[in-house]
């Protein structure tokens, strides 16, 4: 009998990297956005791996082995990820190795396990690890490892669009079709809000211009749901205002999708009353609720 309430959408779009041995948190630690010793069995974290120049190549979740690290990535560019990673390995006691097996299932609606309402809340479960996704408690818990599948069984099936139009609908980015690789700023995404940034772990690669942006209140862009009249436009494809740049499209589902706007002109567009134009769509965008900006 199915439980009620709770929607489990399998994830094979996702792909898992292992990072282990005695070196592994140190260098984890130098490289991404999250502070990896906060990374325990009972929490998870979400972060990313940015350039020297502070922009975007990767997002992931975090979560534990015995002797390192699990992250799990888009598996359509897991290969890009793996290659910098052993770049900056050196002469680190780490393995960097692909996970193979190992699968990721996403349960949303209420909350199956008792995990509490805190993003990142985790636990072991049956040789899986169980998550409250650590960006917001409303997307889920997640569960990863070699037999996460087998736990979708008691559960209402939900398609992959099914979840990604939740997610767009909440505002919240993922992977390489809503952030623009090596141009996308962490910021902008709201990866401040989204707990993908600690700002008091030490220096990590992007760290310096990351940390610039927030200081000096230099984001002029934020990416926000959008809802769609008309066709929807190409990832990438230019948004405007009143003839002028307002910003570009990202990915969507149906007439729900992401889009990175100036403020300057979602602010000009909202208080007319106007939508954003693409091509032959208007674009309405909505500020997420757990977003600071005004």
């Amino acid at each position: 009998m199915l439980k009620d309430g709770v929607q489990a959408t399998v994830r094979p779009d996702r792909g898992f990297v292992a990072v282990i041995g005695a070196d592994a948190k140190t260098l984890l630690q130098g490289l991404l956005s999250q502070d990896v010793e906060k990374i325990t069995p009972d929490k998870a974290g979400f972060g990313a791996l940015l350039t020297p120049q502070g922009k975007y190549l990767h997002d992931m979740f975090l979560t534990t082995l015995d002797d390192g690290l699990v992250l799990e990535c888009e598996l359509d560019r897991i290969d890009d990820l793996l290659k910098r990673l052993k770049l900056y390995r050196l002469r680190a006691k780490a393995e960097i190795e692909k996970l193979s097996g190992w699968q990721c299932v996403v349960l949303w609606g209420q909350d199956p396990f008792s995990l509490g309402e805190v993003p990142g809340a985790a636990k072991l479960l049956d040789g899986a690890s169980a998550y409250i996704d650590p960006r917001l408690a409303v997307l889920g818990t997640r569960i990863v490892g070699p037999n996460a599948i087998k736990f979708a069984a008691s559960f209402e099936k939900g398609t992959e669009d099914t979840y990604r139009a939740h997610r767009i609908s909440l505002g919240v980015p993922e992977g390489a079709a809503d952030i623009a690789v090596d141009r996308g700023f962490l910021l902008e995404s709201g990866f401040d809000e989204l707990n993908g940034v600690d700002w008091k772990k030490g220096c990590y690669v992007g760290q310096e211009l990351t940390a610039r942006t927030r200081y000096r209140g230099l984001v002029k862009r934020r990416l926000m749901s959008v809802k769609l009249d008309g066709e929807a436009p190409a990832v990438g494809e230019p948004i405007q205002y009143l003839g002028k740049d307002a910003g570009e499209m990202r990915s969507h589902v149906g007439k729900t999708g992401l889009a990175l706007v100036r403020l300057d002109a979602w602010r000009a567009a909202k208080d007319a009353g106007e939508p954003l134009i693409a091509g032959d769509s208007r674009i309405w965008p909505i500020k997420p609720q757990w977003a600071l900006f005004e």
